[in-house]
């Protein structure tokens, strides 16, 4: 039967492989030595986590999808998400090292204002980093600083100068997020091609629409989390998908105003407006015009 753990304190992660808890608040793992809890478990995050696999051997289930952790690989959880792990037959423990830091620690420091700027806490874990051996060294050098600060007793600047060396750690990953997406054109380019498809097979569809078209239904199209796909569609046109999805859904009402008659309320249903009026706003917001001023200048 498969083990629930709540993990809402780094002591309880601790706990869990036998680990010393030097600061409430956050902890660097070195999980190769750790005792081990079971063959397979269900983790529900309370705090921030960055694990760096220096093997193979387990398996992360995150929504449906599985992830086969690769060597040199870093994966993200923000509280709130759960995991289920699951190790392959003859490993007894992770070769893995990291660091969890709870919400408390950040609150009131800069990392805590801009903590939800690291968008890479809401990728999904097929999403997961893959480090050069220097971003390996980099990653491992932060670690070692914070695990240094571990070892000075608490005082008044403790949550000060542990929160600016895991935004340094944070502001790293960002950076290796970055050389992700720019070595990975290739495929990068492939899925922006594949959105850009199913924009065209999406309102040429004769399929009745109750809603507007959203990033996270094209995201889902390609496989990927809605803030991956976001900034991977950012990077490759230099433009958000949901612009993109604007444009190509004012290109394509343009296009009905244009070459026929049909009521503009119609129209505006067809496309997913819930309210024609909102169409209306919308299109004159975009275009200058109202869909109706548009309609006469293409009649004139």
């Amino acid at each position: 039967m498969e083990q629930y753990i709540n993990l809402d304190s780094v002591d309880a992660y601790n706990k869990m492989y036998g680990i010393v808890t030097r600061h409430p608040l956050v902890s660097v793992i070195n999980l190769k030595d750790a005792g081990f809890i079971a063959n397979s478990f269900r983790l529900e995050y309370g705090l921030y986590a960055l694990f760096l696999k220096n093997g193979l051997g387990c398996s992360v289930k995150y929504g449906r999808k599985t992830y086969d952790y690769q060597e040199g690989t870093v994966v993200s959880f923000a509280p709130g998400q759960t995991v289920d792990v699951e190790m392959k037959p003859g490993e007894t423990t992770h070769d893995v090292t990291g660091i969890l830091f709870h919400p408390d620690l950040i609150y009131g420091t800069p990392l805590g204002r801009k903590i939800s700027s690291f968008d890479f806490f809401d990728y999904s874990q097929i999403e997961a980093v893959h480090l050069s051996q220097s971003e390996r060294e980099i990653f491992l050098d932060c670690l070692t600083k914070i695990d240094r600060e571990l070892d000075h007793p608490v005082d008044s600047h403790s949550a000060l100068v542990l929160s600016a060396n895991i935004q340094l750690l944070l502001e790293y990953m960002a950076r290796f997020y970055d050389r992700q997406f720019i070595t990975r054109h290739k495929v990068n380019s492939e899925i922006v091609a594949g959105f850009e498809r199913s924009l065209k097979e999406y309102f040429m569809s004769a399929e009745p629409r109750e809603c507007l078209p959203s990033v996270n239904y094209f995201a889902g199209k390609a496989g990927l989390s809605p803030k991956y796909f976001s900034e991977l569609v950012k990077k490759e046109t230099g433009t958000s998908p949901k612009t993109l999805i604007m444009q190509h859904l004012i290109e394509t009402a343009k296009h009905r105003l244009a070459a026929s008659d049909e009521d503009i309320s119609l129209i505006a249903y067809d496309l997913g407006f819930e309210y024609p009026a909102h169409f209306t706003r919308m299109f004159h917001r975009i275009t200058g015009q109202s869909p109706t001023d548009f309609r006469r200048s293409m009649a004139n």
